[in-house]
């Protein structure tokens, strides 16, 4: 994805080619549809991934306050994601993983799998849903930017660094906010989001450096991330995530598990390639807000004033990032 559009699912750019898990896409694969029709269909997707994409970390914040542990929410994101891609894996080879190669995918894996889950969902334990709702994403965002200027050598034009600046200038408000009313424990909440940004835009940048597409990658990831299974029953079993009931573990298993994961990069590939990446970019920056809203909605975790001052200024540092 190019970097304006906070590297949400890393190299987006190649997602036009990625109609099938190993072919390049051509206009045959794009939808045979009206040029308005489209546009709609694109617009319902994009929205759609983003709406995904932050119901995930709402799940999250609930699972936390419920009883699951952050290990557990990994469980629920790798195991079911990885189950039902792994029939696409083994089609396309699982000798050298769909052609990404044994190294490379677990790399991955740490950086997009149970690596940034269990950092995310760890934060939850420390701040509230608002911080890891914005910081994460926001962070995603401002380290893509800088790694595609620095390892991959794009132009970084004025108004993205000036946007940039102003999304440090959000996060610093959220920051303060945790020093002045958390303690030292939300600092450190906080900087649990910060890492989980910075593994995020990693995955993006080496997609990019690796002329990786999304898809392709969110399988091998999905697939290699089965392998905290074993670690999960030796460590913890089962018994808690019994005791929680089918209700809590149906809604994870649905939203971190399938949704959020493997449903929301797909609702947002098919956007890029039905409006194009630059069209496609403005979609993740409405995750901050969803997350906002839907929290509020779904869990009556009402918005602090400043967390509100530190989003509406994310959104204009974002909005700029997304610019020439």
């Amino acid at each position: 994805m190019d970097a304006r559009s906070s590297v949400w699912v890393g190299a987006t750019t190649h997602a036009e080619r990625d109609c099938g898990a190993r072919e390049p896409a051509t206009r045959d694969c794009m939808d045979q549809t009206s040029p308005s029709r489209a546009v709609v269909l694109g617009i319902a997707c994009g929205a759609g991934a983003a709406v995904f994409w932050a119901a995930g970390f709402v799940a999250a914040r609930h699972g936390i306050d419920v009883g699951f542990t952050p290990f557990d929410l990994v469980f629920h994101r790798s195991i079911w994601s990885g189950l039902l891609l792994l029939p696409l894996a083994y089609r396309n080879g699982l000798s050298d993983l769909n052609g990404i190669g044994w190294g490379r995918g677990i790399l991955l894996t740490i950086l997009a799998g149970p690596g940034i889950s269990i950092l995310s969902y760890s934060g939850f334990l420390l701040v509230p849903l608002g911080h890891g709702g914005i910081i994460q994403p926001s962070c995603a965002a401002l380290i893509g930017l800088l790694l595609a200027s620095v390892v991959l050598h794009e132009r970084l034009p004025a108004r993205r660094a000036v946007g940039a600046l102003v999304i440090v200038l959000g996060l610093a408000v959220i920051g303060g906010e945790a020093i002045m009313t958390i303690g030292a424990h939300g600092v450190g909440g906080d900087l649990l989001f910060v890492l989980a940004g910075t593994f995020f835009a990693t995955f993006g940048m080496l997609l990019r450096r690796w002329s990786l597409a999304a898809t392709r990658a969110t399988i091998v990831v999905s697939v290699v991330s089965l392998a905290i299974l074993p670690l999960y029953w030796a460590l913890d079993g089962f018994d808690r995530l019994i005791g929680l009931g089918a209700w809590e573990n149906l809604l994870q298993a649905t939203i971190q598990g399938l949704l959020a994961g493997p449903g929301a990069i797909y609702l947002f590939t098919r956007s890029v390639i039905l409006l194009g990446a630059g069209r496609a970019a403005v979609f993740p920056t409405l995750v901050p807000p969803c997350v906002v809203l839907i929290g509020w909605i779904a869990l009556g975790e009402q918005p602090s004033a400043l967390q509100l001052t530190g989003l509406a200024v994310v959104l204009i540092g974002f909005r700029l990032t997304q610019r020439n």
